[in-house]
């Protein structure tokens, strides 16, 4: 029997099954904030080539959330200082159990942003790309020419 490969699917696979023009017109890039130290933070300065696109309170809203989930995820805790010396009690077993603190926040993170393409962004002609998919280093927004919400209906 030939074995099929699947073609995993990716983000904007999935915003031109809704419709949309691929592969996007243009891409921008939200840098991480290192001004503060190492801790993921990414700049929440509206990037010009959103002007139009977004209004800039949703942007805001958008960015302050993630940047406040990364700020949880890395926040020193007492369950998370019980987390690691039970992890290490247990031979880093536990983890095979459950997810690290981290790796929950990175879940919410995932979530929030699938919410926030759904809800503001591909109705605008943009998606958001996971910032984890970029090794953290960027948030990548997609700008695709042809509006969803702005072209009529077809019959």
């Amino acid at each position: 029997m030939a074995s099929k490969k699947q073609k995993q699917s990716t983000p904007t696979d999935d915003f031109s099954a809704r419709g949309a023009p691929a592969p996007p017109t243009q891409k921008v890039f939200i840098q991480r904030d290192y001004s503060e130290g190492t801790q993921v933070r990414f700049q929440s300065k509206f990037p010009s080539e959103l002007e139009g696109k977004i209004e800039r309170e949703k942007f805001e809203y958008t960015l302050n959330t993630l940047n406040e989930v990364y700020a949880e995820a890395e926040k020193m805790s007492c369950s998370s200082c019980c987390e690691g010396c039970f992890a290490c009690l247990t031979a880093y077993l536990l983890y095979c159990c459950s997810d690290t603190h981290f790796e929950k926040c990175l879940k919410k993170v995932a979530k929030f942003i699938i919410e926030q393409n759904e809800r503001v962004y591909v109705p605008r002609g943009l998606l958001i790309i996971d910032p984890v998919e970029r090794g953290l280093r960027v948030i990548e927004i997609c700008i695709f020419s042809d509006n969803p919400a702005s072209t009529p209906a077809r019959n």
